[in-house]
């Protein structure tokens, strides 16, 4: 890897003001004086000054093909801790492939995807989880998103990795002293003091798993309104996507499939899902609607039931309450038109216990109660030092080992309780890359982009 020096545009593809090549590896600065010409010479000719913004022009040969800004960042001091090279120009797509064409021809290879990361954490400057956070804050999305990325990358899940590895390794050293001195401590007084230290690391573990504080954070709450036609869910839609995703009509049945959109609340995102209305119908493309629908129902992780509150409620509206749990609710809308149906007068008729709740698409503040009770159903941790799935599929696993751990305890011997701590330890090693091999770092780094 040290051997051959990379190179590859750093920003996003399309036009823009600027575009950035970047190399790294020993050929960089020999690429760097080849291909770019200061304006002005420095003090003595050998020295290219480490760390500084030097103007000039990029060229080939005798000809100009632009003028811009290159920087020289000497190894170790740099992203990967070799030689790194940026070279800023204008934005042109196809400037930015010439200049990179350029420095392939004079010696440098294609980076390939994430490798210039690759190299931040094969030469020690970051650990795997680290590695995992620059790119989570390139894809991130939301301010909860860049705050998670930001903890993993300044070490929230490496630390924990370490705390939880220490306390493996003093517990295997016991286990080896138990077996090299016998005679100073029994296999017995051994395994009574390793019990209470296991389940005190497998109870850690299971307050590290969160899966449903990060699936929010990375794939959001999924939010389905349904209920009977011209009930309000459009108006609904369209009101807290700030969008005309939904047609809304006096005439009933005009929703025909589920309708999406997306909105943010306190930084997790919330899919919206607006559906058919729910009723017998003789027509073929109603019904499909309505199939649909009662699909994307099930599959959702919080349903509103949406009834027009100037309208007394039906056997059906009943019915399909009857359908909700205690984490789901009623929205009954249009409380600007006089009521028929009163949330006191609903709960008396209902079976359930979801919560109910007014809303008014004309009035100014009349979702402030529906957005109140989603920002409290999408509230994750803030604090979690785990959030990526491959880390929690690790957590997983090592917890599993530690389950195993505690089985040997009781029927077989001290060394085969160890095992299972090794294996343990070597499952949370996976998050920080000490235990990696080629296969999980190509896993890690194919998702990259390449100029990253």
């Amino acid at each position: 890897m040290n051997q051959d020096t990379i190179a590859a545009i750093a920003t996003a593809p399309g036009r823009g003001g600027i575009g950035i090549i970047r190399l790294s590896g020993p050929e960089s600065e020999r690429v760097l004086r080849e291909v770019f010409r200061p304006a002005s010479a420095f003090p003595a000719a050998s020295s290219w000054p480490s760390h500084r913004m030097i103007y000039g022009h990029l060229t080939n040969g005798d000809e100009i093909l632009d003028e811009g800004m290159a920087v020289l960042m000497r190894a170790p001091r740099s992203y990967t801790r070799e030689d790194v090279v940026e070279i800023q120009l204008h934005g042109s797509a196809f400037l930015l492939e010439e200049a990179l064409e350029l420095c392939l021809k004079k010696g440098a290879r294609l980076a390939g995807p994430g490798e210039f990361t690759r190299r931040a954490f094969l030469n020690g400057r970051i650990d795997l989880s680290q590695a995992e956070a620059v790119m989570s804050l390139i894809q991130t999305e939301t301010d909860r998103q860049r705050r998670a990325a930001v903890r993993q990358l300044e070490g929230g899940a490496s630390a924990f990795v370490r705390d939880l590895s220490s306390r493996l390794n003093r517990l295997q050293a016991g286990i080896a002293a138990c077996i090299d001195y016998p005679e100073e401590v029994s296999e017995e007084e051994g395994a009574a003091g390793l019990r209470p230290e296991i389940e005190a690391l497998i109870r850690d573990l299971e307050s590290a798993v969160d899966e449903r504080g990060s699936r929010l954070l990375y794939d959001g709450l999924r939010v389905t309104l349904f209920g009977r036609p011209n009930g309000g869910k459009s108006s609904l839609l369209n009101r807290l996507t700030g969008e005309d995703r939904a047609i809304v009509t006096d005439i009933p049945g005009t929703t025909r499939d589920v309708i999406r959109g997306e909105m943010t609340l306190d930084g997790i995102r919330i899919h919206l899902e607006d559906t058919a209305g729910l009723r017998e119908s003789d027509d073929l493309v109603e019904r499909l609607g309505v199939d649909r629908s009662e699909k994307a129902i099930r599959e959702a992780d919080l349903r509103l039931l949406v009834l027009d509150a100037s309208a007394p409620p039906s056997e059906e509206d009943l019915r399909l309450a009857a359908r909700l749990s205690g984490e789901d609710a009623v929205v009954l809308s249009k409380r600007d038109l006089p009521p028929r149906l009163r949330p006191e007068d609903l709960r008396r008729r209902m079976t359930g216990s979801p919560e109910i709740l007014t809303a008014s698409v004309l009035e100014p503040n009349g979702l402030a109660d529906l957005k109140a009770f989603l920002a409290r159903k999408a509230k994750a941790e803030t604090g979690l030092a785990v959030t990526l799935p491959r880390h929690l599929d690790a957590i997983r696993r090592a917890r599993g080992h530690l389950r195993d751990a505690l089985r040997t305890l009781e029927t077989g011997p001290l060394d085969l309780c160890s095992v299972d701590l090794q294996s343990a330890q070597e499952a949370l090693c996976e998050i920080t890359g000490e235990r990696a091999g080629e296969k999980l770092l190509d896993e890690v780094f194919s998702a990259f982009c390449v100029g990253k």
